[in-house]
């Protein structure tokens, strides 16, 4: 159970996000919002810009990639004892005046995981047809997988409880992890919820998944969830 008055942290993975990282982080200071940047490895001046603000920042020693770097606020989350742990992207395109919203379900237990969903009022920046038709294909995946419908699996601005928190922190795909996260959920009696929020256009910088990468990213994806399903149906193989 949440409490009314909870303790929030936005969990911002950032990889070289110097163009997008100092503006983000005192717009979310002027509303109040606290934030841990995980710097994952940056090559640019990243953690000198959230140094710069007074941001607190956790910098990896190496590149982990998103899983790693959002494993890594979960870890911090849980072990400092918020309530709510919400991951925010360091480019711009989530909007923090849809955090009430997000953790709305939360403070009323009405769910474990609420995702910000970019389809269900179709509203704001919705991604290329490249990526549009990858996330229906997922939310398909999902569907068939665990009867329940996702319209934006691969959507990054979630809100969980310190369960899922504890989960995540325990355990965190690597590559590309929100559809396979959620199918994890799911299968663990977790409640998920989508609320409609709208999202921007990256500011600057280039985002991590285009061309091959993306055909790679739903290969990789859509095996880990299979392998997950057999493996709760306690197929065996020799």
């Amino acid at each position: 159970m949440v409490p009314s008055n909870p303790k929030v942290l936005l969990i911002i993975p950032a990889f070289n996000e110097r163009d997008n990282i100092g503006p983000l982080l005192l717009s979310l200071r002027e509303q109040g919002l606290e934030a841990l940047v995980v710097n994952d490895g940056s090559t640019d001046d990243t953690a000198e810009v959230c140094a710069s603000v007074g941001a607190n920042i956790v910098t990896l020693p190496c590149n982990l990639g998103i899983g790693g770097a959002v494993q890594t606020g979960y870890k911090y989350a849980y072990a400092n004892g918020y309530d709510i742990a919400i991951q925010f992207d360091g480019d711009g395109q989530h909007r923090a005046e849809f955090v009430p919203a997000l953790i709305a379900p939360l403070l009323a237990n009405a769910a474990d995981l609420v995702i910000g969903s970019r389809y269900i009022e179709k509203q704001g920046f919705q991604s290329t047809v490249l990526r549009r038709a990858g996330i229906r294909y997922f939310s398909r995946l999902i569907r068939l997988i665990t009867g329940q419908t996702v319209t934006d699996p691969t959507s990054g601005f979630r809100a969980v409880n310190r369960r899922i928190m504890h989960m995540f922190a325990a355990q965190y795909p690597t590559d590309y992890p929100e559809p396979e996260s959620i199918v994890h959920v799911l299968r663990s009696g977790g409640r998920v919820v989508e609320v409609p929020v709208q999202m921007s256009e990256r500011i600057g910088g280039h985002s991590s998944i285009h061309h091959l990468r993306s055909v790679y990213y739903m290969v990789k994806v859509s095996l880990a969830i299979l392998i997950d399903a057999l493996r709760g149906t306690g197929v065996r193989h020799s």
